[in-house]
C-alpha cells in the first residue's frame, strides 16, 4: 500500500485501512480488537482515514429483530482507499474494452470475459477438483487470495432446527478490476459462471464491489450436504496462456 497518513501514524493507519479492506464493513470495536488498539486510538485512526477520504461510514445491515438502540455504524473502504493499495486499476483496460464494445458490440465483451475465465479455470481446476465441496470452496478461496482477491469463506446457517448449514459464502474482499467491472458487468457474470463450473454446484452472486458493496459475495449451495459430486472439467486453452495472475489481470 502507498503511504497513508504521517510518518508516525502511517504504518498503523495503513493497517487499519488494510483490515477494513480484508474484512469488509467493520465496526470500530472489531477493528480495535483485531489490532490491539484502545477505543481512543482506533477512533483517532478512523477519523483520520475518514478525513482523507480513504474510508466512509455506513449503517450496518440488520436481519430480524435487533431490539432497541442505535443502529451499528460500520466503516468501509472507498474507491480512493482501494486505489492506495498496490493493485491499482488500469484505465487502459477500460478504454480498450470501451473501444471493443463500440466497434464489435457488447457480445464481444462477453466473449472476452469468458476467454479470460477459461484461463482462470485451467489454473484453478487441479486444486479445486480435490476433496469434498467445503474443501473445494476453501481451495478456491485460497487460489483467489493468491491472485490478490483476499478471499475468505463463511458458512451460512440454515433455518432454525436444521442440522446442516444451508451453504457457504465465498467473499472476495478486494477486486483489482472493480472500476472496469462497474462499467462492464460481463466480467463479474463470467467469473460467477466459472465458480459454478469449478465447484460443480449452483452459485449465486449476491453482492459486488463493482456495484458499491463492501465485498464481492457469492453464495455456494450444497455445502454441508451429502450431494453427489460432479466432475470438474478443465477447459482447453491456448498453451501460451500465462501461468500466473488473477482474473482479468
Amino acid at each position: 500500500m502507498k503511504n497513508v497518513g504521517g510518518a508516525a501514524e502511517g504504518p498503523t493507519r495503513g493497517q487499519v485501512a488494510r483490515l477494513i479492506l480484508e474484512l469488509g464493513p467493520s465496526t470500530a470495536a472489531t477493528l480495535g480488537g483485531r489490532l490491539g488498539l484502545t477505543p481512543a486510538a482506533i477512533r483517532r485512526h478512523l477519523d483520520n482515514l475518514l478525513a482523507e477520504g480513504m474510508i466512509e461510514t455506513r449503517t450496518a445491515r440488520t436481519y430480524g429483530n435487533r431490539g432497541r438502540g442505535r443502529p451499528a455504524k460500520v466503516f468501509v473502504i472507498t474507491d480512493a482507499g482501494r486505489s492506495a493499495f498496490e493493485h491499482a486499476y488500469d484505465d487502459l483496460a477500460s478504454n480498450a474494452l470501451r473501444f471493443l464494445a463500440e466497434t464489435a458490440g457488447p457480445d464481444a465483451i462477453t466473449e472476452f470475459a469468458r476467454k479470460q475465465v477459461s484461463d482462470l479455470e485451467r489454473r484453478y481446476a487441479p486444486a479445486v477438483a480435490r476433496g469434498d465441496l467445503p474443501s473445494r470452496v476453501e481451495a478456491l478461496a485460497q487460489a483467489l487470495s493468491a491472485d490478490g482477491y483476499a478471499a475468505t469463506v463463511r458458512r451460512v446457517p440454515s433455518a432454525a432446527g436444521a442440522k446442516a448449514p444451508a451453504g457457504a459464502q465465498l467473499c472476495q474482499h478486494h477486486c483489482p478490476v472493480a472500476h472496469v467491472a462497474a462499467e462492464f458487468p460481463q466480467l463479474c457474470e463470467a467469473e460467477t459462471e466459472a465458480f459454478g463450473r469449478l465447484l460443480g454446484t449452483p452459485v449465486q452472486r449476491l453482492a459486488t464491489i463493482a456495484h458499491g458493496d463492501g465485498i464481492c459475495t457469492t453464495h455456494v449451495t450444497g455445502v454441508g450436504k451429502a450431494a453427489p459430486r460432479r466432475a470438474v472439467e478443465v477447459p482447453v486453452t491456448n498453451e501460451n496462456t500465462p501461468e500466473s495472475g488473477g482474473l482479468f489481470t
